[in-house]
């Protein structure tokens, strides 16, 4: 039996968001013992900053050496809130385009920080795409309401950090002798990690399951990165796959064969998890629920904190599994994500992990789980 995919949307639909009870942001004004006079300007500066891989990063469509990256800072009133916009080849976004972004961003016609809702739509509103950018301002944005207040966010929203779930490190495609090599390295971080995410999708998967799995047998997560395209080859893969201790598999078929996503989930032994297929809210209802399990939210993709976390109450209210990701990013994207760990089932936030020249020093993995600390705003501090 086919899924009807299109059902839920129909009856609910993307207006119809509000009935599942989005939460009003904490920040919508600001608490009594805020720092600031609230009197202040706000000054929103940038600047570009490749990030530099560890290793030749290869996934099912291209490999890469470097990110293109840009750190954002908000200035108001001594206070410093941290951002950035990472941007890998597939969303589309570059060091120009975000450039010519955040020029046209003017913060400083607002004097309060904390209405986040009317800063984050004016945002929102400048121009249409542009994910990651947007990402950078917002993330700036709650790192300076958290310093303002001199508490965390995880803390603010009243999450409790011991419910963080492990997190991943991801060994990307190469060669046997190269991909054994990763894999030992990964296995004997300091980070001391519980769970390894695979890249599949080349045509060689179980070359790249068999090779990892004669350095450990650690649980895997499985990333195809849209790369099956027949859905009959994939579900055998998966049956495979479940054999071989994978926990779910992400993005296994391109984003646009639906109809043969929503038969590979309904009769997948394993999760599916959404990724390239979706990027802002209304995506949840439109193109994910009865075609995946779950969903993969990134801020790089959701355009920030503000709209992934409403994601992940639309999520839950659908019954689908949530998980968090990042791309290769500094400390402070990570750490910014990261303060929704204890809302998600999966984290998958190695992104800091795998490049050289990482700028901040924030969230930590201790024993293969996403550790948060007491640092107001995002929980990062520049090196």
């Amino acid at each position: 039996m086919q899924i009807n995919r299109r059902n839920f949307a129909k009856t609910l639909g993307v207006a119809s968001l509000s009935a599942l009870m989005l939460p009003k942001d904490i920040f919508a004004s600001a608490p009594p013992f805020i720092k600031s006079k609230g009197h202040g300007k706000m000054k929103l500066t940038f600047k570009p900053y490749p990030l530099q891989m560890q290793h030749t990063f290869t996934v099912a469509e291209y490999s890469r050496n470097s990110t293109p990256d840009v750190l954002t800072q908000i200035e108001y009133e001594g206070f410093v809130g941290y951002g950035e916009a990472s941007m890998p080849p597939y969303l589309g976004e570059s060091v120009a385009t975000a450039t010519k972004f955040l020029q046209q961003v003017n913060l400083e016609q607002f004097s309060d920080p904390f209405r986040v809702d009317d800063i984050l739509n004016y945002v929102d509103s400048i121009a249409l795409g542009n994910p990651a950018a947007k990402a950078s301002v917002d993330i700036a944005l709650h790192d300076l309401i958290g310093k303002l207040v001199n508490q965390p966010l995880y803390k603010l929203w009243g999450l409790n950090p011991e419910k963080t779930p492990y997190t991943d490190f991801t060994i990307g495609m190469d060669t046997p002798d190269v991909v054994r090599k990763k894999t030992i390295e990964a296995v004997k971080m300091k980070e001391n990690l519980k769970v390894l995410k695979v890249k599949l999708g080349r045509g060689h998967d179980q070359q790249m399951i068999d090779t990892v799995r004669s350095v450990t047998d650690l649980p895997l997560y499985v990333d195809v990165n849209q790369g099956w395209k027949d859905r009959n080859k994939a579900l055998d893969m998966i049956y495979w796959l479940k054999e071989k201790g994978v926990v779910f598999v992400e993005q296994p078929m391109p984003k646009n064969q639906i109809d043969d996503m929503a038969w590979l989930t309904e009769y997948s032994p394993l999760p599916t998890m959404a990724d390239e297929a979706f990027q802002r809210l209304p995506d949840i209802v439109d193109k994910i629920h009865g075609v995946y399990s779950g969903i993969n939210i990134k801020l790089m993709k959701s355009t920030g904190l503000y709209e992934a976390k409403k994601m992940i109450t639309v999520a839950r209210a659908l019954k689908m599994k949530v998980m968090i990701g990042c791309m290769t990013e500094t400390s402070c994207g990570v750490s910014a994500v990261s303060q929704l760990a204890p809302l998600v089932d999966w984290a998958d936030l190695d992104g800091n992990l795998l490049i050289k020249n990482n700028p901040f020093v924030g969230m930590k993995v201790i024993d293969g789980k996403v550790t948060l600390n007491d640092l107001p705003g995002i929980g990062v501090k520049k090196i």
